[in-house]
């Protein structure tokens, strides 16, 4: 899915100190009156989003229309410019829900945002505080309002109205894993849609790369006898922490690879990386400051503010937690070996702290980051597709070890 954008891509700020910077210029020298900044469409076969980003918070209104389908977004206080009048040229033929868009001056001080859609929608419009590199932005993600076979978007509408960790745990799958029934592993591709995660020296965003890496791992485990893989996402989209994990859960996986990039604020730092969850803190200060960075991406892919959280705080809870990162520390010390093979690495041994990502009290959860993007030699080899390849192969021989039957999986 392209990244259709008016403005030039930006740089992810690798550290509070820059962004607090980036944050106070952003509020100096602006006048009361909103500018639209940018402005960004995200579709998927989930949903799509748009996103107006402006130099200050924007007043809204919405309604829907008939004959044909529209939503319509009045935003008061706004003039027109470029940006929103170039809105039609965002939308991409392949978009499942917006055939059209068009914006124009409604009144001398409202301009009127036109949605024509493909089908009947349940629209979400929200509002996002500045954060990082962002200024306010006004979110309106747009989901089918028919019901749909999609597990995915069921999470995701379960999230959206804050009821995600009311829904029914799955009973473990029975029989052993790989032995009485396929192995079942989710790998979670790291940010997506509006979040890019870290960007390298050159432009390369971790979000693409990481996908490309766990299509690759995908593939190499389902070709395995019995062994079944799923994505946490297949496209450049945008899915909150919790939907990742409580997807991992509802499609019974017995393993969960979170798949990242590293950035640092200096190129020199290179390396391949595995981390667990820790429930007593993290293991180095700079476990410590990834998790907060990773932790980050809800509010960089902009999440509600009530479907936040509840379901991850309530996770910790289970009292399985515990046996579960001693599994994933075993997971991660058979992977981190596997990638020593392949790439130098950062530590020699499994870091912990305390990623929401890693939180799924019953699956033994780890989180990878294949190399620092923000390291130019180590950007290269992450968008090389033998290196892609490689580092997938390493981390199934990781995988492979930990279960200690690596002659199990081989097609005979």
């Amino acid at each position: 899915m392209p990244d259709k954008t008016l403005k030039l891509s930006r740089r992810r700020l690798v550290g509070a100190a820059a962004a607090t910077w980036l944050l106070a210029v952003s509020r100096v020298g602006f006048a009361a009156v909103p500018q639209i900044v940018a402005l960004r469409i995200w579709p998927s076969s989930t949903y799509t989003r748009v996103t107006l980003e402006s130099s200050s918070p924007l007043k809204y209104k919405q309604f829907t229309l008939a004959g044909p389908d529209r939503l319509v977004i009045d935003l008061e206080g706004v003039e027109l410019n470029a940006t929103l009048q170039g809105i039609g040229t965002l939308i991409n033929g392949g978009d499942p829900f917006v055939k059209s868009a068009r914006a124009a001056q409604f009144s001398a001080d409202t301009v009127r945002l036109v949605l024509e859609l493909k089908t009947e929608i349940a629209p979400q419009v929200f509002t996002l505080n500045p954060v990082a590199e962002f200024r306010d932005r006004l979110v309106v993600d747009l989901y089918p309002a028919k019901p749909q076979d999609d597990p995915l978007l069921a999470l995701l509408q379960d999230y959206n109205r804050g009821k995600l960790d009311e829904r029914p745990q799955l009973k473990p799958q029975p029989g052993k894993a790989g032995v009485d029934r396929p192995v079942t592993i989710v790998l979670d591709p790291g940010h997506g849609g509006e979040d890019p995660g870290a960007i390298g020296p050159s432009g390369v965003r971790e979000k693409d790369v990481v996908l490309r890496i766990a299509r690759e791992l995908r593939q190499l485990i389902n070709s395995q006898r019995n062994m079944r893989a799923h994505l946490t996402r297949d496209e450049d989209v945008f899915i909150p922490l919790g939907v990742r994990v409580a997807k991992a859960r509802k499609l019974g996986a017995d393993l969960f690879i979170s798949i990242h990039a590293d950035a640092f604020t200096t190129p020199t730092a290179r390396g391949s990386s595995v981390f667990a969850l820790s429930e007593k803190g993290a293991t180095s200060t700079a476990a410590r400051f990834l998790a907060k960075t990773q932790n980050d991406a809800d509010l960089i892919g902009g999440v509600r503010i009530g479907g936040k959280d509840k379901y991850l705080a309530h996770t910790l809870l289970d009292l399985t937690q515990t046996a579960t990162i001693n599994d994933s520390l075993k997971l991660g010390k058979a992977v981190l070996g596997h990638m020593g093979n392949l790439n130098t690495l950062h530590k020699s041994r499994v870091e912990q702290a305390g990623f929401a990502v890693l939180k799924a009290p019953d699956i033994p959860s780890i989180l990878v980051e294949t190399a620092f993007i923000s390291n130019p030699e180590e950007e290269k080899k992450l968008v090389d597709p033998a290196f892609q390849r490689k580092m997938a192969e390493s981390l199934l021989a990781g995988i492979k070890g930990y279960f200690g039957q690596s002659t199990l999986y081989a097609r005979g």
